[in-house]
């Protein structure tokens, strides 16, 4: 039980209800000067590194893909999300709550997500204006 420096554990447990924690490798798709620094912070230091970009070559855990209205087709982004997602691995769609700038609407993810072939799971809030919507590659079939 730690907290991070400046009073992140609220941020930190929001990490871990993520499900992220020591050692997993999370890439990072999407930042830009509007994304959440405490919960970055917190991600990265429920994981104990740096995330990493779309440039790290590597298989990834997990996938958080922060994304705006205006910031294209959602489902090249979703495909573009899965290049380097480990099989079971789990992306982590971040994006502006509703009546903020740049809110996508829930039904364009419930929408995207299939075409992309993947399944929605879960939906929180994540800070005070983002939310995060879990989305899996459906299991293989035999």
């Amino acid at each position: 039980m730690s907290a991070t420096a400046g009073g992140g554990s609220t941020a930190t447990t929001v990490a871990g209800r993520l499900g992220l924690s020591a050692g997993l490798v999370v890439q990072e798709l999407g930042w830009d000067n509007d994304t959440d620094d405490d919960l970055r912070v917190a991600v990265e230091d429920a994981i104990d590194a740096d995330m990493v970009d779309g440039d790290y070559g590597n298989v990834v855990d997990a996938v958080l893909l922060w994304w705006r209205s205006d910031d294209g087709d959602l489902v090249d982004g979703l495909v573009d999300a899965l290049t380097d997602l480990v099989g079971g691995g789990s992306i982590w769609l971040l994006t502006p709550k509703v009546g903020r700038p740049g809110a996508v609407e829930a039904a364009d993810i419930a929408e995207a997500a299939p075409i992309a072939g993947l399944a929605q799971t879960t939906t929180a809030a994540v800070s005070k204006d983002w939310t995060a919507t879990r989305l899996v590659a459906p299991k293989s079939r035999p």
